[in-house]
């Protein structure tokens, strides 16, 4: 018997680190990139949500049977939930947001019945994550997402004329913001518009230019404190049902992850989900960890989030962004831009390591490139792009392991 052999097998099962389970977002039936598609491109788990049920109604077990079993029937795994939108009721605690709590603890019950354990969430108000240009062209003619600070501030004054909107921006900002306004015309000035209140893939709401005023309106009197204090209060209703059906909540962090509109954020740093977790102890009140959203501030340590936070980390989006001094940035290359990636996923290997897990990653906001720039693709969410994205991630991670870095 070669006992040198199973002494070395041993050690090596010993020293098993486990990979980060590979998924996409799929939006439904209507997404353009199909399932087969995300199969094809080696992932084993897919991020889906129900968005054809109204934000505030609970998700019965037959239409999420429903979803699950089309997503089985492809061979993949519906692993994640993206996301159970949290109704703006609930956010700003006007009457009635008591049902919508009541509601999400339905859904999160039923999720539990029909075998999903992760429900990814946000709080932002208003609107989720927020672009000013859905194909901006990168030096190698790909398209990618891009937020400029001056066609932001230029529709938030001059479009918008929100009440005291030039309070919120520096005289520079003011200035670059007058002069954008004054170079497009009508046309790019209605795109403009559309781009950032129409509502992005994922997002869950969608807004003539009145009605986006008057949900704006709706958060006259809250700050930051106040919104923390209204998703603390959620957290303390809707945790304890999660606890007692296995279910692991992950809030996804502000995008971009700083005040626009005049809107309160509060999921921008560690410091902020670091409060959440001192509110509501349970590993079960988790953290969506989003490398683009953090990354886009410089004083936010993206590796040292992950040490920190490691044990409630349930769920990764990795993609890079490239910021400036103005204030912009768009998506780069997942290996590229301002996210050291190499340092973030060895930092995820130790944390599955340590925990035994495998958690669910996706490659998030590829650009539109190749084929994809002929179709009519979801910004962001083109199927050659998230694949370069998932192929580029893969191989890092690969060789960490291997490394044992």
């Amino acid at each position: 018997m070669n006992f040198s052999l199973i002494k070395k097998i041993n050690k090596m099962s010993m020293n098993k680190v486990n990979s980060m389970e590979q998924t996409m977002r799929w939006y439904g039936p209507n997404d353009p990139v199909s399932l087969s598609d995300i199969r094809q491109a080696g992932c084993t788990g897919i991020v889906s949500a129900l968005h054809h049920i109204p934000n505030g109604e609970v998700w019965t077990v037959e239409e999420i049977n429903i979803r699950k079993a089309t997503i089985e029937a492809a061979g993949l795994k519906w692993s994640v939930v993206e996301s159970v939108p949290v109704h703006e009721s609930i956010k700003t605690q006007k009457p009635g947001f008591e049902r919508c709590i009541e509601n999400y603890k339905q859904s999160i019950r039923n999720l539990s019945k029909c075998g999903i354990h992760i429900v990814t969430y946000n709080f932002m108000p208003v609107l989720d994550w927020t672009r000013t240009d859905l194909a901006y062209t990168v030096a190698d003619g790909s398209k990618a997402l891009r937020f400029e600070k001056a066609a932001f501030v230029a529709f938030d004054v001059f479009i918008l004329n929100r009440k005291g909107a030039a309070n919120d921006y520096t005289q520079q900002e003011l200035d670059r913001a007058a002069k954008y306004f004054e170079s497009i015309g009508q046309e790019q000035k209605d795109l403009l518009q559309r781009n950032i209140i129409a509502g992005l893939p994922g997002s869950e709401e969608s807004f003539t230019l009145q009605q986006f005023q008057q949900a704006l309106d709706a958060y006259d009197g809250i700050d930051t404190n106040k919104l923390r204090e209204h998703l603390i209060h959620f957290l303390k209703e809707i945790i304890p049902v999660a606890d007692e059906s296995n279910v692991q909540m992950v809030i996804h962090p502000d995008d971009p992850p700083y005040s626009i509109l005049g809107l309160p954020r509060i999921v921008s740093t560690a410091a902020d989900f670091e409060a959440l977790t001192k509110a509501v102890p349970s590993l079960n009140n988790g953290l969506c960890f989003c490398t683009g959203s953090f990354g886009v501030r410089p004083d936010n340590d993206l590796p040292a989030i992950v040490k920190q936070f490691g044990d409630r980390i349930n769920f990764i989006h990795l993609r890079s962004t490239k910021r400036n001094e103005f204030g912009d940035f768009y998506e780069d290359n997942h290996l590229e831009g301002d996210v050291d990636m190499f340092a973030v996923v060895s930092e995820i290997v130790k944390v599955m390591k340590a925990r035994n897990v495998s958690i669910p990653m996706r490659p998030d906001h590829g650009h539109q490139m190749l084929d994809d720039l002929k179709k009519k693709t979801n910004p962001g969410y083109s199927g050659i792009g998230r694949l370069r994205g998932l192929a580029e991630l893969r191989g890092l991670e690969l060789g960490i392991i291997r490394a044992g870095v």
